[in-house]
């Protein structure tokens, strides 16, 4: 077993594939704890041609959740509800073509039985969301069209598709005790709060730095970029509450409009993550604390040339206060339209105890950018990012071969997590880590809104399972 240190920012750039040859645990140390990745243990797919409950192809999993209080140990195996989080539908941006698909999450019986690593994932109905008024939601792309709610401008199409229905790209989940739920929004980065019947209840906006906006106005659209804030789909894409239920993350894709350097994708590396108090308000004006993860950098073509992407980050989970794994990747593999080789899918272990906190500061109630010099990626004298560690790299082939998988039938988008007890009382701080793909509705049999959506490949649904040690977690 080998024991790999954490590192304070965005460590050296990825240039060549990061494939993982070693079939042994891996062991890394952060801040004085340490914590192992005992292996890919289980996988689970659901065919890309899959129909939801609403009649449309069902699409995979921008976010997922277990149902609180229903894992369960049964015989040899494990059973729960699990909830899944849909984006905004089938669409092609290029070619201005959306569909009215209102936003909605999927449920299914779940069950994964360790010794031949099966993983049964059954759909079982669902829930559709409602606007404050009890409307539904679309995923049609807004443009510059907002209507107000509540005093809070919202995005809404003036015609066409969706016409004046709130738009929702649906990114992040995550349950609350009681069964209240948040969903974290590419358009806005708004975080959504929703009852238990998937009404909405209120929104968690975002401060100044971070809300798009372009000539003095919102811009919400995402099809012509803001010229500050939230890059054009690279929204409030992770999203997690801490084991307690007090503090809510919400981290940003990649780097802010103004937190990018000049140059190409590899400038994107400085994203942003914020902690709200939730313990007395579920929408909370202000965050109590604001930091910077640096991301890896890494070159597409994986052929040792200079770094020109950020992996950016598709989901996290929280471990407590301070810590939670963030789930980083590349732009390429199955569905992808790139021809690029696969270079980086990893699990990072994210530590923000000794990173600076900017709430309150100018980086966030203005538009200051964080960067030193716009050419490069340093940031701000003062600044001190987040520590992390890489904890699962998914590009592990003897892994993955072991479950009749490969590195080159990945998909290229993973962008769910959850995590459970092994609930084994030898082995209490050890856990199975789900990883989600998602497909992007992308099925040679696709229908939405009564409509076809084919493709030409089949993208299936896919879970993976891993197991973890990760110590002092209560959940």
């Amino acid at each position: 077993m080998e024991l790999l240190p954490g590192i304070a920012a965005g460590g050296e750039p990825i240039t060549r594939p990061n494939i993982e040859t070693s079939v042994d645990t891996r062991s890394i140390s952060l801040n004085s704890r340490t914590y192992i990745n005992k292996g890919l243990v289980g996988t689970g797919t659901l065919p890309a041609g899959t129909t939801d409950f609403l009649g449309d192809t069902l699409g995979s999993f921008s976010s997922l959740k277990i149902a609180p209080g229903s894992w369960k140990r049964v015989g040899a195996g494990y059973e729960a509800i699990l909830w899944t989080l849909p984006d905004r539908g089938r669409n092609d941006p290029d070619a201005n073509l959306f569909f009215d698909y209102p936003a909605r999450l999927h449920r299914f019986r779940l069950r994964f039985t360790p010794a031949d690593g099966k993983v049964a994932i059954t759909p079982f109905g669902g829930l559709k969301l409602a606007d404050f008024r009890g409307r539904p939601f679309t995923g049609a792309d807004p443009g510059a069209g907002t209507i107000k709610q509540r005093g809070i401008s919202l995005p809404a199409p003036e015609s066409g598709v969706g016409n004046g229905k709130v738009s929702l790209d649906a990114e992040s989940l995550q349950f609350t005790r009681d069964g209240s739920f948040y969903i974290g929004d590419e358009y806005t980065a708004n975080v959504y709060y929703f009852d238990r019947r998937g009404h909405l209840r209120g929104i968690i906006q975002p401060p100044p730095a971070i809300a798009p906006r372009r000539d003095g106005h919102p811009h919400f659209g995402s099809l012509t970029s803001p010229v500050t804030g939230r890059r054009n789909n690279q929204g409030a894409e992770g999203l997690s509450l801490s084991p307690d239920g007090l503090t809510l993350f919400v981290m940003m894709q990649s780097a802010l409009i103004q937190d990018s350097a000049t140059g190409n994708a590899a400038g994107r590396i400085n994203t942003r993550v914020l902690a709200y108090d939730v313990g007395r308000n579920p929408t909370p004006a202000q965050p109590k604390a604001h930091h910077v993860v640096q991301l890896p950098a890494y070159a597409a073509d994986g052929k040792g040339d200079a770094a020109d992407r950020t992996a950016a980050q598709s989901e996290i989970l929280a471990l407590d206060d301070h810590r939670f794994l963030m789930l980083s990747r590349d732009g390429a593999g199955l569905g992808a339209d790139n021809k690029h080789p696969v270079v980086y899918k990893s699990i990072l272990l994210v530590d923000l105890k000794n990173a600076t906190n900017l709430a309150g500061t100018e980086y966030e109630v203005g538009t200051v950018s964080l960067l030193h010099d716009r050419a490069a990626t340093a940031l701000q004298p003062g600044i001190i990012p987040a520590e992390w560690a890489e904890l699962v790299n998914m590009l592990n082939p003897s892994q993955l071969a072991h479950l009749g998988l490969g590195t080159d039938a990945l998909s290229e988008k993973w962008e769910a997590m959850d995590i459970v007890s092994v609930l084994e009382p030898d082995h209490p701080a050890d856990y199975f880590l789900l990883v989600g793909n998602d497909n992007d509705f992308t099925a040679r049999r696709c229908t939405m809104s009564g409509q076809p959506c084919d493709a030409d490949i089949d993208n299936d649904n896919r879970l993976l399972v891993y197991r973890v040690t990760i110590p002092v977690l209560t959940r």
